[in-house]
């Protein structure tokens, strides 16, 4: 499958892939914008935004979006991200036209009620409030708040409490008006879709949008610091988050972290899995994860245990990073390929993933990216190449350690940073054949 891709005469890009045999589409419009194009005293701001654009226009109300898009048995909602704001649809080929009119309607002529503004507000709070109630969620956030201290990239996508209630209408049509540009904002559908009448309908739609203020100063870079995070809380569970500095989107190594999270941490047969749980029997619930951003990246491992197993669990976690430095079996190597493959293969039966996929590349890689490419870039991929990366991650860089709940067993951050820049790992040729 391929993309065809148009950028209209204001700026906006359409991509679209036609997927045969299909009666549905998933569509949206995604902005490059999110919680880390936001101002110091904006911290909450985009995704107050994103729940804003469904409360009204001059020509529906919030119940009128809700019951037009659901009248033809489609769905729409939105997400906010610490880059990207996204608004999108699923719906059957006849109601193309009718999901881009609402999303093109939420997106350029939201009015921003204060009622309506001071009833979401609510919604907001509440959901803070549950997020603090969801420790495998939050110690996410304490995580990368850690990772890249005092900076936006590193606040929390929900706000504060107090941050959330000071916004008013002019806060989000300031915001707005400085970020969302037809030239940030990327039109993707997949499925049963027309491109040329998509175009069509995007180019009137949108012929009169432009930013109303100057944008604001580029972020600067993200500057990844690492450190520690601990809470103690009386949880029946502790959540443990250790991670290190990760790779850019689509820039190098990003591939090979991505691979490198498989075998570590990807599945039942991977190493975490295997000797945390499988062998040891030290928690229920562990995997390894790299997340990219424009100009960074977070690696890390998560963990949820009980306060005796603390103790044991993060040195053995220590000590399987520390192995994946010294050797990886090719036997591993290329199962976690597979599960690449087989993961980007099956997402492409996916309009909705597919769609998503497109409007990624383009922000991110500046085009699409074929599944030759991305294969042939998996196949280059050596255990040498595993090694040197995992060296580079693990043993050359600052760690971050978030963890909540019963931690008083958790050995300190420099204590596991000491362990994993001393210690031996087995030999890779034992390694190797032993995987």
């Amino acid at each position: 499958m391929s993309a065809r891709i148009t950028e209209l005469a204001n700026g906006m890009t359409v991509a679209t892939e036609d997927m045969p045999l299909l009666e549905s589409a998933a569509l949206g419009i995604w902005v490059k914008s999110g919680a880390r194009d936001e101002l110091a005293d904006e911290h909450g701001l985009a995704h107050l935004l994103e729940h804003m654009a469904f409360k009204g226009t001059s020509r529906r109300s919030a119940r009128a979006i809700a019951e037009e898009i659901e009248d033809v048995g489609g769905e729409l909602n939105a997400a906010t991200t610490v880059e990207t704001t996204s608004y999108y649809a699923r719906v059957l080929r006849d109601d193309v036209p009718l999901a881009f009119d609402i999303l093109a309607d939420i997106i350029t002529d939201s009015r921003f009620d204060p009622a309506e503004l001071e009833r979401e507000q609510s919604v907001i709070l509440q959901e803070l409030g549950a997020a603090e109630d969801t420790p495998d969620d939050i110690v996410f956030d304490r995580f990368q708040a850690t990772a890249f201290a005092d900076q936006v990239i590193g606040r929390p996508i929900l706000g504060t409490r107090e941050s959330v209630k000071s916004f008013t209408p002019e806060s989000l049509r300031a915001y707005l008006g400085r970020n969302y540009d037809p030239s940030r904002m990327i039109v993707s559908a997949a499925g049963a879709v027309d491109h040329d009448a998509i175009c069509r309908q995007i180019e009137d739609a949108f012929s009169g949008f432009r930013a109303t203020r100057a944008p604001a100063e580029p972020a600067p870079a993200a500057r990844y610091t690492g450190g520690e995070f601990r809470e103690s809380r009386d949880l029946q569970d502790a959540q443990l988050v250790l991670g290190f500095q990760g790779r850019p989107y689509y820039q190098r190594d990003f591939y090979a972290s991505q691979v490198l999270a498989h075998v570590l941490g990807g599945g039942m047969s991977s190493r975490l899995f295997q000797e945390v749980r499988e062998t040891r029997g030290l928690c229920y619930a562990i995997y390894a994860f790299h997340w990219s951003f424009s100009d960074t990246g977070i690696f890390g491992v998560h963990a949820a245990t009980g306060e005796e197993e603390l103790a044991e669990l993060a040195p053995v976690i220590i000590d399987e990073l520390m192995r994946a430095s010294a050797g990886i079996g090719e036997a591993e190597l290329t199962r976690a390929r597979a599960q690449m493959r087989s993961s980007l293969l099956m997402s492409q039966e996916s309009p909705g993933s597919r769609a998503g996929q497109i409007a990624r590349q383009l922000m991110f890689a500046g085009r699409t990216i074929t599944n030759e490419e991305l294969l042939d870039r998996l196949a280059a991929i050596t255990p040498e190449r595993i090694c040197d990366l995992a060296e580079r991650l693990f043993l050359q860089g600052p760690a971050t350690l978030a963890a909540i709940g019963p931690i008083d067993h958790l050995p300190g951050l420099g204590e596991l940073s000491t362990r994993l820049s001393a210690g031996a790992p087995p030999p890779v040729q034992a390694l190797a054949a032993g995987r």
